[in-house]
């Protein structure tokens, strides 16, 4: 099973750009996670919601048209679909599904980037505390769990190129890297680092304005996390930050 996440940074944008679609026929995904898709479902045209052979679900703000919003296309279709985590907060932007296969549950989520005002780091902080609430929930209820999506926090300074200059910037803050540390605490693993914990220069973001993707100063901040049992049947993952489209690559996850 091949899944893949990718923050799309507008899934029109993409599409107008002609490299959404090609990434079904270039990857052939089963499940595909977009993040930041800044679209309603009626915004979109025909060929981007039906695809043929995916069942697609879309999550948008309720709060700001154009902004955040999450989907997934998948070929099989899951046992259920929530749209968003049980918080009206947290809810009310659009940022998360959630897909029931058996005793596996997939979360595809777009985390608060926490820029700008003050406030805007306080909900970040806050959503992070309510989705590892709803996550532990679900693991004591017995499921297995994957969570994917752009985390919009780089955990270490392996996973940035110039840690030092960040440090004091949201994004890497030690408050917002502690929460990592505390989701790996939980026994969530981070795939990527797991399979490559000494690969440097390995990002999934660049910041446009600078050009920073011609110079691959990057950072890594889209992840795929599992449990236990999850992670043994983890078969591979790449980043491919080759693919464009977005200020982010996508990240592929093949599960055995």
């Amino acid at each position: 099973m091949k899944i893949i996440t990718w923050n799309t940074n507008g899934i029109r944008a993409t599409h107008r750009d002609g490299l959404f679609l090609p990434l079904f026929k270039k990857y052939n995904p089963d499940i595909l996670c977009l993040q930041e898709t800044k679209a309603e479902i009626s915004q979109l045209p025909d060929e981007v919601v039906n695809i043929n052979g995916y069942h697609s679900y879309f999550e948008s703000s309720k709060t700001r048209k154009g902004y955040s919003g999450v989907a997934v296309y998948i070929k099989i279709k899951p046992d259920k679909v929530e749209y968003g985590i049980g918080i009206k907060e947290c809810d009310d932007e659009g940022r998360t599904l959630v897909l029931y296969f058996g005793k596996l549950v997939l979360i595809n989520c777009y985390f608060p980037n926490g820029g700008g005002r003050p406030e805007r780091l306080e909900y970040k902080l806050r959503f992070y505390d309510e989705f590892l609430k709803f996550i532990e929930k679900k693991k004591k209820e017995g499921f297995e769990i994957i969570f994917c999506g752009d985390v919009n926090v780089a955990h270490n300074e392996i996973d940035l190129a110039r840690p030092k200059e960040n440090e004091t910037h949201v994004g890497f803050l030690p408050v917002e890297r502690a929460w990592v540390d505390e989701v790996v605490a939980h026994g969530y693993t981070d795939v990527f680092r797991n399979m490559y914990p000494g690969q440097v220069g390995a990002y999934t973001y660049w910041d446009q304005k600078s050009r920073a993707r011609d110079r691959n100063v990057g950072w890594r901040i889209d992840y795929f996390f599992v449990t236990p049992a999850t992670l043994k049947k983890i078969d591979s993952i790449s980043i491919e930050d080759e693919y464009m489209g977005s200020d982010h690559c996508p990240v592929v996850l093949t599960v055995k």
